[in-house]
């Protein structure tokens, strides 16, 4: 049986083991470190708090026969600085990191921040089911504009957003890699 549910704090550790598939790179160039536990402790931590991009108040899990097979993680881009504010934070406290990463996002569209799922899971549409929920929860039901940022080098991925409706609106820099910004309007 497959489900939606939304994210509690006790995910937060296999939602932190689920993001560093889809953004180990990020991650260690927001901590300064290629340390794996480090970086999965830091997206823990915040996974577990309020009121921050990664907290599990944003996150959605897809769960398949009681199994947590992936996750996304959702929110309103007016919000970004506010909820940026307790990442930075924890980077100056943790790891004394002062970083000025670029806006993914903006006012106006609900963003997709990460999808990410097991790999045991993966080729199986689960990737497409979860934008398909997301579609659905907030265009279809809200009529809200939904935002995504797709790496340059990842046209399989760009192609299947594109099948879902999204359109390429510009381009943004994130940390050291370049991303079409896309975007869903209903």
């Amino acid at each position: 049986m497959k489900n939606f549910r939304k994210a509690t704090s006790s995910d937060a550790n296999v939602i932190a083991q689920l993001l560093m598939f889809s953004m180990e790179d990020i991650t260690y160039d927001f901590i300064g470190l290629k340390d794996g536990d480090k970086a999965k402790q830091f997206l823990s931590e915040l996974i577990s708090q309020e009121n921050n991009q990664y907290s599990y108040e944003n996150a959605w899990i897809y769960e398949i026969d009681g199994k947590i097979a992936g996750t996304c993680i959702v929110y309103d881009g007016s919000l970004l600085y506010e909820l940026r504010k307790p990442v930075l934070n924890l980077l100056l406290t943790k790891f004394n990191r002062k970083i000025n990463p670029q806006d993914e996002t903006e006012p106006g569209e609900i963003y997709i921040d990460n999808v990410a799922i097991f790999p045991e899971f993966r080729g199986k549409g689960i990737g497409t089911e979860i934008f398909q929920f997301i579609i659905e929860e907030y265009a279809d039901k809200k009529n809200q504009t939904i935002g995504l940022l797709v790496d340059l080098n990842k046209p399989r991925a760009q192609k299947l957003y594109e099948s879902l409706g999204f359109k390429v609106i510009g381009e943004k820099q994130l940390m050291s890699e370049n991303h079409y910004h896309m975007q869903l309007k209903k």
